[in-house]
């Protein structure tokens, strides 16, 4: 039913304008249309669209997760863009700092201005 249809990622903020500043300057994404009700990027192959609500950031789970190739070079980008990444206390997984071994993937975690969890990973080669 919905194997062949694209998905994207939607994340509610409080702030339309501060988070396009974040999501602009600081992760790169490109915007491709705004209205009203928000604001749709481009990220690779995929979409993600941010818009305006009271419940912003009230998840605990990741919001959205980005698959790139050099893990350390990305996270070492986006520290100097600003970005801050946390520390989990997650069971079995080996930590560098803040960047996690998980098996075959590595990871690191951090939040946009309304404290919705984004994350990148990296498949290691073994």
């Amino acid at each position: 039913m919905l194997g062949d249809a694209t998905v994207y990622t939607t994340i509610a903020v409080r702030d339309v304008q501060l988070s396009k500043e974040f999501y602009e300057d600081k992760l790169g994404l490109k915007q491709i249309s705004e209205d009203p009700s928000g604001v749709l990027y481009e990220s690779g192959d995929g979409k993600l669209y941010i818009y305006q609500s009271p419940t912003a950031g009230s998840s605990k789970a990741t919001s959205a997760a980005w698959q790139v190739d050099d893990i350390d070079q990305v996270a070492s980008d986006l520290q100097l863009a600003g970005v801050v990444f946390d520390v989990y206390d997650i069971p079995g997984a080996e930590v560098d700092g803040y960047i996690y071994t998980m098996g075959r993937q590595k990871a690191a975690w951090f939040k946009d201005p309304d404290g919705n969890i984004l994350s990148i990973g990296s498949l290691i080669d073994r």
